[in-house]
């Protein structure tokens, strides 16, 4: 419900001109958005495991936050050079671009022990349940 509710936010913030870069490229008319995340949610007994794909994205231009039960996860991807040739030339540029975020609402989870891996453009998080509630704000380091 809660990312849902991002999602809603995140379009209706959106400022940006339909008709920016549309030379450019029809599909990245919208990089100045923030996009949503695609992942893998799973849950055990003992913990919670994210797997977040961010293919492209420097280690270093990820930022993980857990707060009030809400693990944040935001990510930039910086733009490419231009690759086409001394007329304009290009067929297609698909590749996104841009500032990614995505937040998801985990109750009882031990945020001093959550763990952050991220190899290959895929990004791991290791959430550790708790039985009890933990009043915290934490960043976690990426390994």
């Amino acid at each position: 419900m809660s990312n849902d509710l991002i999602d809603r936010f995140n379009k209706l913030a959106n400022t940006n001109d339909f008709f920016n870069d549309f030379g450019r490229s029809f599909f990245n008319s919208w990089n100045n958005e923030i996009k949503p995340l695609k992942s893998d949610i799973k849950e055990t007994d003992k913990e919670y495991i994210i797997k977040i794909d961010m293919p492209g994205v420097d280690k270093k231009d990820i930022a993980v936050n857990f707060k009030d039960d809400v693990l944040t996860v935001d990510a930039k991807r910086e733009s490419f050079s231009d690759d086409s040739d001394k007329k304009g030339n290009m067929i297609a540029s698909e590749r996104d671009y841009g500032t990614y975020s995505r937040s998801y609402r985990l109750p009882k989870v031990d945020s001093k022990q959550i763990v952050a891996k991220y190899t290959d453009g895929v990004l791991t998080i290791t959430l550790p349940k708790t039985k009890e509630e933990i009043d915290s704000n934490h960043n976690i380091d990426i390994q």
